[in-house]
């Protein structure tokens, strides 16, 4: 049984596209692709010189290029904070006295707990503060 040879460099992407799915590795993901290429170099005849060329020279090309493009968007955090992280920051209206041990404010038209974050410092009702952190149910005011 004679296979041609752009079978076997499909066959070849489809063993390098398993680690890729297993690992989560781009790295073999961009040569299943070089491979890919291999194959369609040698379905319209090209040489094996030019599809060992052409898998190497796809392979490094995408290493090279998409690589350092998906490191930085993996080492990059969520673009927008959600639940209480997007609460931290918000200024807040006291509706009872929010000292040391607690008080009432609303928050993104919501009334929560609060406490001050200095517990020397008392806001009296009305007064606008400002969150800085999300203690449990309690926010943090300043």
């Amino acid at each position: 049984m004679d296979i041609d040879a752009w079978v076997w460099w499909l066959i070849g992407a489809v063993g390098l596209g398993i680690p890729l799915v297993l690992t989560a590795m781009p790295e073999f993901g961009m040569f299943s692709a070089g491979a890919v290429a291999a194959a369609v170099v040698a379905a319209v005849g090209g040489g094996t010189v030019a599809q060992v060329l052409v898998f190497a020279a796809v392979s490094v090309a995408l290493i090279a290029v998409v690589r350092p493009i998906a490191m930085r968007h993996r080492s990059q955090g969520p673009g927008f904070a959600s639940g209480v992280d997007a609460l931290k920051g918000r200024q807040a209206i006291v509706l009872e006295r929010v000292d040391g041990n607690g008080g009432r404010i609303k928050l993104a038209g919501e009334v929560w707990s609060a406490r001050a974050f200095d517990a020397t410092m008392a806001y009296e009702e009305g007064q606008q503060v400002d969150v800085i952190e999300i203690d449990g149910a309690t926010a943090v005011v300043m």
